[in-house]
């Protein structure tokens, strides 16, 4: 395995616990996950780095486990292991949510913590409240977050950039060994295009690399052009890989 894609399947394992799924099953070299509500990286198959089972077989598996829960098969089809990718699209799959997986070497990141960035061990109740009303969650999304939030293990910090009694930007980062994850980073419609974002995310990794983390990860949306120019300009600048859903029709 070159040293590539070596890191591209740690940043893998280090995404999966920075959004833990409630539920997850190993079958085959080929991880389940399930949580219930909208979230497709915590209710997809995945796959895992090594020998893995055949596609039909493992498509197989995945339909019967989801259709038990009754929710559609979705599988994260990774550029590490794209071994699905054709056969789920023969069997009328949709693909959605292009996405990529950035890394960040934390070395040039200056010492020092941004004190108007507020971090957090835990997320309180007016950092949840915020999330789930700029995801748009309902009820029942907003408590499979909460929970998700809850279930987090290792070292972590919740940060919200206040301004004037007002979050201005707000984001998580989650450390697997040296490997820090950045997650959930959102700002209010009204108040994007000022940088409070760049200060958010800037926090959390100077916390990651005053913690013991090297290096960052995070995930990003293929087209979302504002976060992509706002990540490369934090350092984000090697992609470790691609990824997309296939979602049974």
């Amino acid at each position: 395995m070159s040293q590539h894609d070596d890191l591209a399947w740690r940043a893998e394992a280090a995404c999966l616990v920075a959004c833990p799924a409630s539920r997850q099953h190993l079958l085959d070299g080929w991880l389940l996950r399930a949580s219930g509500g909208p979230t497709r990286r915590t209710n997809s198959l995945n796959p895992t780095p090594g020998p893995r089972g055949p596609a039909d077989a493992a498509i197989a598996v995945c339909e019967r486990a989801y259709a038990a829960l009754g929710q559609p098969a979705i599988v994260r089809v990774v550029s590490l292991a794209p071994e699905l990718d054709e056969p789920l699209a023969a069997r009328g799959y949709g693909a959605e949510g292009h996405a990529s997986t950035l890394f960040a070497a934390l070395d040039g990141m200056p010492d020092g913590l941004d004190s108007g960035v507020r971090l957090m061990p835990a997320p309180d109740g007016d950092w949840l409240a915020l999330r789930s009303r700029l995801a748009g969650a309902d009820a029942q999304a907003a408590a499979i977050y909460a929970a998700m939030t809850g279930d987090l293990r290792g070292p972590r910090a919740f940060a919200a950039l206040d301004l004037a009694g007002e979050t201005a930007s707000m984001g998580y980062t989650v450390l697997d060994g040296p490997l820090a994850v950045i997650e959930s980073v959102a700002t209010p419609p009204q108040l994007r295009g000022r940088g409070h974002a760049r200060r958010t995310v800037g926090a959390l990794m100077r916390w990651a690399r005053a913690n013991g983390a090297v290096g960052a990860c995070l995930q990003v949306v293929a087209e979302n052009a504002a976060a992509l120019s706002l990540y490369r300009g934090l350092g984000f600048r090697t992609e470790l890989l691609r990824y997309h859903y296939r979602r049974q029709g």
